[in-house]
């Protein structure tokens, strides 16, 4: 490409939701956790180390009978609240700024689990009912 030499009409996104497809033979539960795996499709957040948080998802995308792609999920950036996991794993107010991981599609933990966890997002607040994720 070369530079511009007049004004050009450049789309944008807000950033604060997205629309990934989902994998095949895939349920993701409305108010769950979001991943994308390997191949670039949306799953439910699981334990894994292969997977990178996208989010929550604003809906159900059932796609349990379908090739991967054939639909697309809403998944909303943001702070979230979810469960947080138990004794050592438990997330503390200390903890607000520091990155947290997938237990599953509704718990995060303070630890990866000794590398089996991928990193949900960053602690924006704790409190009586769970754990607030910032997911960029």
């Amino acid at each position: 490409m070369t530079a511009l030499t007049q004004d050009r009409n450049t789309l944008r996104r807000e950033g604060l939701a997205m629309e990934p497809p989902v994998a095949a033979a895939t349920k993701i539960y409305g108010g769950s956790i979001v991943a994308i795996n390997a191949a670039g499709y949306a799953v439910p957040g699981a334990t894994a180390t292969t997977l990178k948080s996208a989010g929550v998802a604003e809906h159900r995308a059932d796609n349990s009978a379908g090739a991967a792609g054939d639909i697309r999920v809403r998944v909303r950036k943001g702070p979230h609240v979810f469960a947080n996991s138990a004794a050592a794993d438990a997330i503390a107010l200390t903890d607000i700024g520091a990155d947290c991981y997938i237990v599953d599609d509704q718990t995060v933990a303070k630890t990866n689990g000794t590398n089996t966890r991928s990193v949900a997002g960053k602690v924006f607040d704790v409190d009586a009912g769970g754990v607030w994720v910032n997911f960029l």
